[in-house]
């Protein structure tokens, strides 16, 4: 390391090395957008004389687990096969590369890299990646934070998803039949009717199950009469229904032990 070049912000002089670039961005932070990890890296890349020649981008991935994030993959397997034309990998920090819960297979992905003679370099973290024993040190506190930091939030989220629960909130997933979702403000206030496959917008806004129209809320009284009063099974019910051309499965899927909201006396959420 130079540092009256990090200290300068200095261009590097000299022939340059080939690195790749690899960018991940989650939901969790708008500052780790990829443009903004590509403007770190290129600023690293000019001051330590490297010249970016691929990116791989894992864009609205989860950094928990490889499964998914098919850049990385890739990056991988160039590497293993030896197509990698590049001698670096240029990473914002270490919760970019993952935040595996299992932190020795963060360094495992990175060892892979090494031994292919492929060096992996952290550009926002305050440690130079030479193998030293600081920096080993560091780098393994590091990635058991990013993992740490996942759990921590999954518990958050879930705790907060409970509590809107509890409020009557819904929290994802298609009305059941002869039901709506419907779009309130922070007051409670209806907004509007969200369409199928339409979410909110402002993280104040909350949604709502309200019955739907009335030819279907009708239906499923119906089908409670034909179940409870009548006795008949869901096979004859069935029957019916297709006798009358009722298109409503499978959002309606069956009446006894249904999973299905509009066929339960309460909607069933967090089980485990």
């Amino acid at each position: 390391m130079h540092a009256s070049e990090e200290q300068t912000g200095q261009e590097h002089d000299g022939p340059l090395v080939r690195a790749a670039q690899y960018v991940r961005m989650s939901t969790e932070h708008q500052k780790y957008s990829t443009e903004n990890q590509a403007e770190i890296i290129a600023q690293y890349a000019a001051r330590r004389g490297f010249e970016i020649v691929k990116t791989y981008e894992d864009s609205g991935k989860s950094g928990l687990k490889l499964e998914g994030r098919l850049a990385l993959q890739q990056l991988i397997d160039d590497v293993r096969a030896g197509q990698a034309d590049f001698d670096a990998v240029l990473v914002y920090d270490v919760s970019r590369w993952g935040r595996f819960q299992d932190a020795d297979e963060s360094a495992y992905y990175e060892f892979i890299c090494r031994e292919g003679g492929i060096t992996v370099h952290y550009c926002a973290e305050q440690f130079e990646n030479d193998g030293s024993l600081s920096a080993t040190i560091i780098k393994s506190m590091k990635r058991a934070m990013a993992g740490e930091y996942s759990r921590e939030l999954s518990a958050k989220v879930f705790t907060g998803q409970c509590r809107l629960i509890r409020l009557g909130y819904r929290q994802g997933g298609p009305a059941g039949y002869g039901l709506r979702r419907v779009l309130v403000d922070e007051h409670g206030q209806m907004k509007a009717e969200l369409a199928r496959g339409e979410h909110k917008s402002l993280q104040t806004d909350r949604v709502i199950l309200q019955p739907g129209p009335p030819e279907e809320v009708e239906t499923v009284r119906r089908l409670y009469r034909m179940f409870v009063v009548q006795q008949r099974s869901e096979s004859e019910i069935a029957e019916v229904l297709n006798g009358e051309r009722l298109t409503i499965w499978p959002r309606f899927i069956t009446i006894s032990g249904s999973s299905n909201s509009c066929a339960e006396p309460q909607a069933g959420w967090g089980r485990r």
